[in-house]
Formats: C-alpha cells, structure tokens, sequence
C-alpha cells in the first residue's frame, strides 16, 4: 500500500508519525512510504502547514495526533 507522509524540514511531529510508519512496516506491514515536502508546493503548504504530519492513502487521510494503534486501524480500514 502506498502511503504519503505529507511533512517538513524541522517538523519533530513528523519525524514521530515516520517513526510510527516504519514500526508499522518491521511488524509486517506492507506500506511504501512516500515523504511529501509541503514547503516545494504554495497549494501543500496552504492545505497542510499547520496540520502536518498528515498521512494520506487514496482518498483518506489522519492528521495528528494519532497514535500507532490508531494509525495501523486506519490503514487496515484502507484495504
């Protein structure tokens, strides 16, 4: 499953919601992760500076907080 991680430099949040992805994959799930720089685009940057990090797969997303219980539910609901 292709999962965007839409983020920025500096962002500690986003680094934690990264972290929770990757603990995600080592437990076996299938997720390519793809880290969206919102600062290379005006239209990101409107969107989602002040709600990042945001992870979007398809059509959904969750912003934070989120935990990695919430977050593995959210992308087992994806499927």
């Amino acid at each position: 499953m292709i999962v965007q991680l839409f983020t920025t430099l500096g962002c500690h949040l986003c680094e934690q919601a990264h972290e929770q992805l990757l603990s995600l994959t080592d437990g076996g799930m299938d997720l390519s992760i793809e880290l969206v720089e919102i600062a290379d685009s005006e239209d990101l940057m409107e969107r989602y500076g002040i709600t990042i990090p945001v992870i979007r797969t398809d059509d959904r997303e969750i912003s934070w907080p989120f935990s990695v219980d919430a977050l593995r539910a959210f992308l087992e609901n994806d499927t």
